[in-house]
């Protein structure tokens, strides 16, 4: 797929080996995770996986998966490397993912944040997204902030 953006922008399926990489790459992750990380999440459940590469450097990643509910598709995990932060690149995997659940069947896309990524929660409401619980947990940095949009 190729985007608007002012440089080549190629989005495509991912391989667990290649979201592991670049998951260690996203300074915002616990950088202690096994290989198998990806896999165990997403076995045995319809999911998506996908990077963005540009002039064959991944970037960036999305992945997502069929939440409890059929219709409702859960944007599990994302990220984009620091330096190619501010340059689409995570509207790009968004819009791929959210045309690829709506072609898929469902009718509606989550995801979890926390309090402490007000970049994330304002991602999600340029997006559309609409926040719909608030989960406190010990510290007001760690609230979760669920997010929910229709497709």
């Amino acid at each position: 797929m190729k985007t608007d953006l002012p440089f080549r922008l190629v989005i495509r399926e991912a391989s667990f080996d290649e979201l592991y990489l670049i998951h260690q790459q996203i300074p915002e992750f616990p950088s202690k995770i096994s290989m198998l990380y990806y896999g165990e999440r997403l076995k045995n459940t319809l999911h998506l996986a996908l990077v963005a590469e540009l002039e064959g450097k991944v970037v960036g990643f999305k992945v997502g998966y069929q939440g409890d509910n059929h219709k409702t598709f859960y944007s599990w995990m994302g990220g984009v490397i620091p330096g190619f932060r501010k340059a689409g690149v995570a509207s790009a995997l968004a819009k791929f993912q959210e045309d690829w659940a709506r072609e898929n069947g469902f009718k509606k896309i989550f995801f979890k944040t926390r309090n402490r990524f007000p970049a994330m929660i304002s991602f999600g409401l340029k997006r559309g997204f609409k926040i719909m619980e608030v989960i406190r947990k010990d510290s007001v940095e760690d609230y979760r902030i669920v997010m929910m949009k229709k497709l």
